[in-house]
């Protein structure tokens, strides 16, 4: 039965916390949707101290964030797009349009047709998520979406250079220099100055993820993506070091994000932790690692593979990096989670920054009913339907008119009526169902 080594915070204490953020996000977008611009203005200047004549970025401002961009960098940024833009556009060729004769004269098909307009949020906060624009914009560029709007906050009073290439590189029709809440309410809701967009898309803090919850109906959403979820499953063959800087790696990105460690080694356990300890002594971002594995870290011991998977699955985590003797069995047989890195020689960080397969990934155990974000969230796929005979028509409309009866339903049953009198020759009275 598995034993926990380290324990986090309570599901009570975290249901409190979730409480405030939802009041906090429910207040601010009805602010926005009452006042448009001028509570926009009012909680740039409140949360970034940023204020500018327009938000939208003019081409001139985009230039000029560009131009501060070192030229290696702009060169990492295209390599990575590359990766990310090949895996998308691999995962699109997938996606088909069918049509089908499934009975002589009725002819059924769908259409995969993209979003007129999304809007994708590329957080800044702790750090510029650079990432998260080749991810989200790049995507929907792939997909074939018509206007990509896209937005970060600003960076000590100003566009970070690096974001605005990232999205402009990736294809992003409008940038926004607009962060937290009052973006992703802003491109939902529309303002004055801001068009309201179809779809939201991108990951974001524990703010961010509840507005895009309490938005969703009035605009799709990509999935419920909020603070970073880690998950290393090992064994006696893993080695302490790598496992402590995997849940490290991704603890750092906020005082939130979960980290677990589970294996059948005691041994692995232990050295985990005590390599995690001395790691923090070093880390740079330990400062925030920190809190994070102190208040949400856990490290939990199962008897045996088969308990790993299924407390594994149980969670549904949002990255899993699987470091065992026999990684594809995993593979073979978790079902719950964002995504999968298989192996010591990956880890999430190549996940989250350049490989090619995307970052935007469920949590909070949305994994259990969805995947990450990839092109297909942004198509539509629509049916259609066209009957070509005068017999398929009156075949069809005989048994749509008993079934419309049985529901009681009139209306729908002189729907199919009236195609069985002109096209079969039948002569069944209006609202009456077929004999």
């Amino acid at each position: 039965m598995a034993k926990w080594l380290k324990e986090g915070k309570s599901e009570n204490e975290i249901i409190d916390a979730d409480a405030e953020v939802r009041k906090t996000v429910e207040d601010i977008l009805s602010d926005v949707s009452n006042r448009g611009d001028a509570a926009v203005r009012e909680l740039s200047k409140k949360f970034d101290n940023y204020e500018p004549e327009n938000f939208v970025l003019t081409e001139q401002e985009i230039e000029n964030a560009i131009s501060k961009v070192d030229k290696r960098d702009i060169e990492d940024i295209k390599f990575a797009q590359t990766q990310v833009r090949n895996f998308a556009t691999k995962q699109l060729e997938s996606i088909k349009d069918i049509e089908v004769e499934t009975l002589p004269g009725v002819v059924l098909g769908h259409k995969n047709i993209p979003m007129n307009a999304v809007g994708c949020y590329v957080p800044g906060g702790k750090y510029p998520m650079v990432a998260s624009a080749h991810m989200s914009v790049l995507t929907a560029k792939v997909a074939g979406v018509k206007n990509i709007m896209a937005s970060a906050p600003p960076q000590e009073g100003k566009p970070h250079p690096a974001i605005v290439a990232a999205m402009h590189m990736g294809g992003a029709d409008q940038i926004l220099c607009l962060g937290g809440i009052q973006a992703v309410a802003a491109m939902a809701i529309g303002t004055e100055s801001i068009k309201g967009v179809d779809m939201l898309v991108g990951p974001g803090n524990m703010f961010v993820a509840e507005a895009k919850r309490q938005l969703f109906g009035r605009v799709g959403i990509d999935l419920f993506a909020g603070p970073t979820e880690t998950l290393i499953i090992a064994d006696e063959t893993s080695d302490p070091e790598i496992c402590a800087i995997d849940l490290l790696g991704q603890a750092e990105h906020g005082p939130t994000s979960p980290a677990i460690l589970l294996t059948t080694s005691n041994k692995l356990a232990l050295d985990t932790i005590e390599e995690v300890e001395r790691q923090l002594k070093i880390l740079p971002t330990a400062h925030i690692a920190s809190e994070s594995w102190n208040e949400y870290g856990q490290v939990i011991v199962c008897d045996d593979i088969d308990e790993m998977v299924n407390v594994a699955d149980d969670l549904a985590f949002e990255h899993v990096q699987v470091m065992t003797k026999d990684p594809d069995y995993f593979h073979k047989n978790m079902t719950n989670y964002g995504a999968l890195f298989l192996g010591a020689r990956t880890n999430v960080a190549f996940g989250d920054k350049v490989i090619g397969t995307n970052h935007t990934l469920p949590t909070k155990k949305a994994a259990r009913y969805t995947g990450g974000l990839w092109v297909g969230k942004f198509l539509k796929t629509c049916t259609y339907q066209k009957v070509l005979t005068d017999e398929a028509s009156a075949l069809v409309g005989e048994y749509c008119s008993r079934l419309c009866a049985l529901e009681g339903f009139s209306g729908h049953g002189e729907q199919a009526n009236i195609r069985v009198r002109r096209y079969g020759g039948r002569n069944i009275k209006p609202y009456a169902s077929a004999e």
